[in-house]
């Protein structure tokens, strides 16, 4: 069988914080170097403050972007008050990847032991896009691309992957 060919996606990255700017996000530069470094395209790139409809209009306003095929956010995923990504991603969820968060953490555990549970990283999808949650750390980005993103956002991964299923995401919109 012949290999198949890296199809690159177009990827929007938000940051979620209240004291963060573009040249003190940290994290959000760990996604883009390492969607860029896999062939991939950034889409768009925004920081937003801890607010659950601001967040959820932000992944709404990309996910009926034909330009963006995944959104990563970052930050707001804790247990203060203040952090209310989550709760945004699940407003805008049609499904969601419940398999995500328990791969997240089992990867968490072993960095950084049962503080992993703390942590709440999530992933769905909405109108055809792919939308994940994680945790504001740069290591936890590394941790969420290095072993998730990089295998499941690339089409050669078998024995399957997100890409693969991203022709059929809406598929049951064609339905009478």
């Amino acid at each position: 069988m012949a290999e198949r060919e890296f199809i690159p996606l177009n990827i929007a990255i938000l940051t979620v914080s209240d004291s963060r700017s573009l040249a003190e996000d940290k994290s959000g530069d760990v996604l883009v170097g390492r969607l860029q470094k896999a062939g991939h395209n950034l889409a768009d790139r925004k920081i937003i403050r801890d607010e659950r409809a601001q967040i959820a209009d932000q992944l709404r306003t990309w996910s009926a972007d034909s330009g963006v095929d995944v959104v990563i956010s970052t930050g707001g995923t804790g247990l203060t008050g203040r952090d209310v990504t989550v709760e945004a991603h699940h407003d805008v969820y049609e499904k969601e990847i419940t398999a995500f968060s328990t791969y997240f953490t089992l990867i968490s555990v072993k960095k950084i032991g049962t503080s992993a549970i703390q942590s709440r990283a999530c992933g769905g999808v909405t109108t055809g896009t792919y939308l994940f949650a994680l945790p504001g750390s740069p290591g936890a980005c590394k941790d969420g691309w290095d072993e998730i993103f990089a295998y499941q956002l690339d089409y050669r991964t078998l024995p399957c992957n997100f890409v693969e299923m991203m022709p059929r995401l809406e598929e049951h919109k064609l339905r009478g």
